[in-house]
């Protein structure tokens, strides 16, 4: 059941007024893994008028989905798309449920059909319409006048197929004032770090910057109203505080594309947020994780910010090379980028980070700078380190102007571009092909997201837990782990490097890393594992006292 405000956001749309029926029910498909707050919003909308809603994980058997939708004969089936890769993946779906005789009104809503409705229509045949930008009023619109057996296709944020045309209606404003939405439904069973459970939160919506590769930022532009829109402080707390009452949530991940903390406006909101959270009482018995870029780290906010329970902070840090950055339009220095892990370091701050080892503007010589950059803030063992290539998405100036130049090779599934230097394609795909063979960075039983999940936990255990015998001794050996880890990574994108510009043959096979990967990935287990074990009539204890746990749990 959802909480709200008192006041509703779709009341100045007459939407209490507007003829519904609320016989059939709506379905939503998504992706649910960490928890997708996006249909959470759209169901607890819904909810609030009247309709039963309910929400799938995208990832469940498609017999099953199938069941579901002749069980319920919904009005609607939603399908929320995030990444445009699995578009091939959704209309399967569609065509699978529509030729066993599910009839219902098909409708999709994300970035990429946000961005490319036209081309998702294409993609996607079976589609009856797309809900483009924020999609909570043109949701509860569209299912209205469906139940009614009303005409839809005017109404605005929507596009659809008219004969052999696409239409796209004028597009509906951004919602002014998030806090008359209602809190979202989490219809997704929640991650746990060491039976304390973890729940995604948003503090606010949009992005104000302008990196050239990122999707967000054009999601919040191109529809009418204000880019970024921020939370009272106080409603935010008061949402953590219904979650941690009532479902025992101490771990919070906070969603928002950019944490408000850049410029005076959003640091004053920063410090209210802290400030609320000591009110409350939250602080010292939550903890919870943000994003933001390395230019919005100050020493004197965060630190505050980590007594009032901040335990995380992800950066897009993207390059360490001051040609990619400007490539990445990211407005940002490496040193800053250097400053910032300085400071998370010098606070007892963790971090984690997003890092493009090549984007369109790569030479060999920006990859060596990359490898040194990454050395600097992790080779110390603080974080593990990873990296990707920057993908060109639909809708991004990047991908435009890679378009425009002819260098955009690929379709919507695997977008890709040539390299200035055809030597690094070669080289990116032998690094990944080796890495992932290896089982190190991509896939969350991978090496580099186990140490970082491994971190999360001592994170949390130092925070949320009393101290445990040999807490100082197993941190050390996640440390040397990681810092070992790293060091191989490094070393192997270094010689593949040397391998491609000076023929200098590379030490490292497939066979070679995946046992150096095992090995360390058993010792980080086998360390963690004995860890817990020792310690764990504490950790139960503490659980049961702060009612995370039944008092039987054992």
């Amino acid at each position: 059941m959802s909480t709200s405000a008192s006041l509703n956001v779709l009341e100045s749309e007459g939407s209490s007024e507007r003829p519904r029926d609320l016989r059939r029910p709506v379905m939503l498909i998504g992706f649910q893994v960490q928890g997708n707050l996006g249909l959470g919003y759209l169901a607890a909308t819904l909810r609030q008028y009247g309709y039963r809603v309910e929400v799938f994980d995208f990832q469940k058997d498609r017999d099953e989905l199938l069941e579901a939708a002749e069980e319920l004969q919904p009005i609607l089936v939603g399908f929320s798309l995030i990444f445009q890769f699995y578009i091939n993946q959704f209309s399967s779906l569609m065509n699978y449920l529509r030729a066993h005789g599910i009839r219902s009104h098909f409708t999709m809503g994300g970035h990429f059909p946000s961005l490319s409705s036209e081309r998702t229509l294409q993609m996607a045949p079976q589609l009856d319409s797309v809900v483009r930008f924020e999609g909570e009023m043109t949701l509860l619109e569209l299912v209205d006048l469906l139940s009614t057996g009303r005409d839809w296709r005017g109404i605005q944020g929507v596009a659809y197929r008219k004969d052999t045309e696409i239409v796209s209606t004028a597009l509906r404003p951004l919602i002014r004032d998030l806090d008359q939405l209602p809190f979202p439904d989490r219809d997704f069973v929640a991650q746990h770090i060491l039976g304390r459970v973890v729940m995604p939160m948003l503090a606010s919506r949009g992005c104000a910057r302008t990196c050239s590769f990122c999707s967000i930022h054009m999601f919040y532009r191109s529809a009418p109203g204000k880019v970024v829109r921020t939370r009272k402080p106080k409603e935010v707390v008061r949402e953590m505080r219904f979650l941690h009452d009532s479902q025992g949530i101490t771990v919070f991940l906070f969603q928002d594309d950019d944490f408000p903390l850049f410029g005076p406006v959003w640091t004053r909101w920063a410090q209210e947020f802290v400030d609320e959270l000591h009110r409350d009482g939250l602080a010292g018995r939550v903890v919870w994780k943000i994003n933001c870029r390395a230019d919005a780290v100050e020493e004197q906010l965060l630190s505050a910010m980590r007594d009032a329970g901040l335990f995380l902070v992800y950066m897009g840090l993207e390059s360490g090379s001051e040609e990619g950055l400007k490539t990445l339009h990211k407005q940002i220095t490496v040193e800053q980028n250097l400053r910032a892990v300085r400071i998370l370091k010098q606070i007892g701050l963790r971090f984690e980070f997003g890092f493009m080892l090549l984007d369109p503007s790569s030479t060999f010589e920006s990859v060596r700078d990359n490898i040194r950059f990454l050395r600097d803030i992790v080779g110390d063992g603080s974080a593990a380190a990873g990296f990707s290539r920057m993908i060109p998405y639909d809708g991004t100036p990047i991908k435009d102007e890679l378009e425009r130049t002819g260098r955009l090779i690929g379709d919507v599934i695997n977008p890709g571009y040539d390299f200035l230097d055809p030597r690094l394609q070669e080289y990116y795909e032998a690094l990944t092909r080796i890495v992932n063979v290896s089982g190190w960075v991509h896939g969350i039983e991978s090496l580099s997201p186990q140490l970082c999940h491994a971190w999360n936990e001592v994170a949390v255990i130092e925070r949320l837990f009393p101290p445990l015998p040999g807490m100082q001794e197993y941190a050390a050996n996640v440390r040397r782990i990681t810092k070992d880890a790293n060091e191989i990574l490094f070393r192997v994108m270094g010689d593949m490097a040397d391998f491609y510009t000076a023929g200098k043959e590379s030490p490292w096979s497939a066979d070679l890393l995946h046992a150096c990967s095992r090995r360390l990935l058993n010792e980080l287990l086998e360390k963690r594992n004995a860890f817990v074990y020792s310690n764990k009539a504490i950790l139960i204890e503490a659980l049961r006292e702060s009612a995370a746990l039944p008092a039987s749990a054992a």
